[in-house]
């Protein structure tokens, strides 16, 4: 898949190589309380949850998280892609920024690719959302994209989060 462009983002599939960044991201504090312990604590962690997760999702689906990153010197600041779990109904959106990019709108901007690739590319007629009941940032962006509340759902045995879905 040849990389989505924003006007400031690049949006790639992630590759082993990105072990590290992963490594950072999954335990940042913002990503340990609103998404939850992914259980990656090395080098060798990351890679399994690349494996099992984006990299395996790409091969099954055609689709799944990309590196958000700024195409000046390729830094990376997040993820943001499309993901589909056996627990929801429809694909949905997923995304997560490194906090020193918090409040420049790169989410929405990503997002907004994303969503258009997942129309046009892959046919998706309607796509949803999960964010915890109290990530009020997650669910300002939610708004932004157009998305409308649709009441919540439990997840394994998590408590109940807040879904979100948009018609494309």
């Amino acid at each position: 898949m040849m990389p989505l462009q924003t006007p400031r983002l690049r949006l790639r599939q992630l590759t082993l190589d990105d072990a590290a960044f992963i490594l950072e991201l999954v335990n940042e504090p913002t990503w340990l309380r609103y998404i939850g312990d992914k259980n990656v604590h090395d080098l060798d962690d990351a890679r399994r949850y690349l494996r099992e997760g984006p990299i395996g999702s790409y091969q099954r689906l055609g689709f799944g998280l990309y590196c958000v990153e700024l195409p000046a010197d390729s830094t990376p600041i997040g993820l943001c892609g499309l993901i589909k779990r056996d627990t929801l109904p429809d694909v949905d959106i997923g995304f997560a920024l490194r906090p020193a990019y918090f409040g420049q709108g790169y989410i929405p901007e990503a997002a907004r690719a994303v969503i258009e690739q997942g129309r046009s590319e892959f046919g998706l007629q309607r796509l949803l959302a999960i964010t915890q009941p109290d990530n009020q940032a997650s669910i300002a962006v939610l708004l932004k994209l157009g998305m409308k509340p649709e009441g919540s759902v439990s997840l394994a045995e998590a408590a109940p989060i807040l879904l979100f879905a948009i018609d494309l």
